[in-house]
């Protein structure tokens, strides 16, 4: 069992028999009563965000998620196809079920897919990517102020805001938290 208290950000558990991921914790204690856990959990079968609240001293159930390195393929339509390069067994999940992740997804990347028994329910990401810039507007001369930003449309899709220096076919690193970029990369 895994005592509320230690419900931080990234540790899965068991609830209700649904796999949850915390993605907030909160700890507020008012008066002499028991202190209250609010946690903003990822249902991992669904994809949603709920806040659940806890009782200090209670405890949930630890959940096994077992991680498999695969290899991203393709989108297509409402599915994401995956190969295991050792096996070459091809496995589809579903668009929903990846979510925003899909934007720091490309074809070819290997990435870690996440398994509850035999059932997938996420992708963990790396800190971050390296995404190519296909689309960007030209920097402007004389705008060499720090803090002057454009948006730039990457390979995946995303789009972030860039110092005004990167070009198209420029190389960068994004935080894959924040979505932001990092730094242009060589």
């Amino acid at each position: 069992m895994i005592d509320v208290n230690k419900l931080k950000e990234g540790v899965t558990y068991l609830d209700g028999g649904q796999p949850y991921k915390v993605v907030k914790y909160s700890f507020s204690k008012m008066g002499r009563g028991k202190a209250n856990i609010k946690v903003k959990v990822k249902n991992l079968l669904t994809g949603a965000l709920v806040t659940k609240s806890y009782l200090s001293g209670n405890s949930v159930e630890p959940v096994e998620i077992e991680k498999k390195h695969l290899q991203y393929l393709y989108a297509d339509g409402e599915s994401l196809f995956f190969m295991d390069p050792v096996s070459f067994d091809q496995i589809e999940i579903g668009r929903s079920l990846i979510g925003d992740d899909l934007n720091y997804l490309v074809e070819g990347e290997k990435v870690w897919v996440q398994f509850w028994g035999e059932r997938v329910v996420g992708v963990e990401l790396p800190a971050s990517v390296v995404l190519k810039v296909v689309e960007t507007g030209p920097g402007e001369k004389g705008n060499s102020a720090t803090n002057i930003l454009k948006p730039a449309t990457l390979e995946s899709g995303l789009v972030v805001q860039v110092p005004t220096f990167i070009k198209e076919g420029d190389s960068l690193k994004i935080n894959t938290q924040s979505g932001e970029y990092v730094s242009r990369v060589n």
